[in-house]
């Protein structure tokens, strides 16, 4: 197969937009509470290197997901903080909602989940943008939802009529695009087939209403970057996508966000580089390569209703380095808004602060941890088998 070439004439000077996930995809796949204090340093701390898309918490049921305690505090936090920026605003001021440009979203999944976010929202503290999800698998659907496919979309076209009354964004997460935990569903289909359901998915999220959709490798299926290009190709496709019945046009790469899973920290930075070249410009990530399938134990005791969960090595399924990406694309000249120098300094302090200190904890109790994968931060540089990509 043909390497796929990135020519940097043709992508400098272009324009992405980076949303940074710790906090919420980060934390909750270490199998510990992580503080509120700690949480809005690192998200201060990313929000004066750049970021203007922040995923803030998720408003999952505390009994299955109890990483999440102070999600009204954390937001509450944020659009209330004194904490300035060089050019004399503070955070808060920086706000979306009190005037600002940067953006907090909160995954809500469920309807209660939603509901909670509403009442924040209503009460004046709530985030500007929840996430709902669903995935091309139906077992994948069913773990994380409960509900089958038609289920949920039943629920949130209500959801998504119910944020737009009150001026907030809906992002649709799908899920499971080239392949799932789920085994039977890998079985069943080939590449080229489970390619074809999502990019259904896709419309049928639209069709519902959604704001802007996540692209979501679920867990590093997608190991040949062609076959992340081939995909990101096809959604800004117009003869493939068309029009919506709203009149959007469904190819416009406004609409999607390319979120990757890995194993092989190397082989989702070659994905978002082949998504970059297709024409994506949104894209999202975690400090430190951490993040993932929410832990199923809490300090040693396990979480009820988690048992046996799908996910037996989630400490091996983070999510691409917020650290790599950017020196990746500031290697290809591409403009993320981020200051490069802040962020690794960030996620150095991040590193030692979380990674670090989580890490050390469970070694005293003979168990597991996730590591910092960034190559920047462990190494210093980028692996070459991505910057060939690029390079010469």
């Amino acid at each position: 197969m043909t390497a796929l070439y990135i020519a940097k004439d043709q992508l400098k000077g272009k324009k992405v937009e980076l949303s940074d996930i710790s906090i919420r995809d980060g934390l909750q796949s270490l199998e510990t509470i992580i503080d509120t204090d700690t949480k809005v340093k690192y998200l201060e701390g990313l929000i004066l290197a750049g970021f203007k898309r922040m995923e803030a918490t998720n408003y999952g049921h505390p009994k299955f997901v109890p990483f999440f305690p102070d999600a009204t505090e954390v937001l509450k936090r944020l659009l209330n903080s004194e904490t300035r920026a060089p050019d004399g605003r503070t955070i808060g001021e920086m706000m979306k909602r009190n005037g600002g440009d940067v953006e907090l979203t909160a995954v809500a999944i469920h309807e209660s989940g939603a509901e909670r976010a509403f009442r924040d929202f209503d009460a004046g503290h709530g985030p500007d943008r929840i996430l709902q999800m669903t995935s091309t698998c139906p077992e994948h659907q069913k773990a994380n939802s409960g509900k089958t496919h038609d289920q949920y979309f039943e629920m949130t076209e209500q959801t998504i009529k119910a944020a737009h009354s009150r001026g907030m964004v809906v992002n649709g997460t799908v899920s499971t695009i080239w392949g799932s935990p789920f085994e039977a569903f890998n079985k069943q289909y080939s590449m080229a087939e489970k390619l074809d359901i999502a990019i259904r998915f896709v419309k049928r999220y639209l069709d519902c209403g959604a704001d802007d959709i996540e692209l979501a490798d679920h867990d590093g299926s997608v190991t040949d970057y062609h076959k992340s290009y081939e995909f990101f190709s096809r959604v800004l496709d117009p003869k493939e996508m068309g029009t919506g019945p709203d009149g959007r046009d469904y190819a416009d790469p406004s609409l999607y966000i390319a979120h990757f899973h890995t194993k092989n920290m190397a082989s989702a930075l070659r994905n978002a580089a082949a998504a970059l070249k297709a024409g994506i410009i949104r894209f999202e990530s975690c400090l430190s390569g951490i993040g993932g399938q929410p832990a199923n134990t809490v300090d040693g005791v396990p979480i009820e209703g988690r048992e046996g969960d799908y996910y037996s090595d989630h400490f091996n399924h983070g999510l691409i380095s917020t650290e790599d990406m950017v020196a990746m694309f500031h290697d290809l000249g591409v403009d993320t808004g981020i200051d490069q120098d802040k962020l690794l300094t960030l996620g150095k302090h991040f590193k030692a602060d979380v990674v670090d200190t989580f890490a050390a904890n469970q070694k005293k109790y003979n168990r597991e941890s996730m590591p910092c994968r960034s190559f920047m931060i462990t190494k210093g540089k980028l692996p070459e088998s991505v910057t060939r990509l690029y390079a010469g």
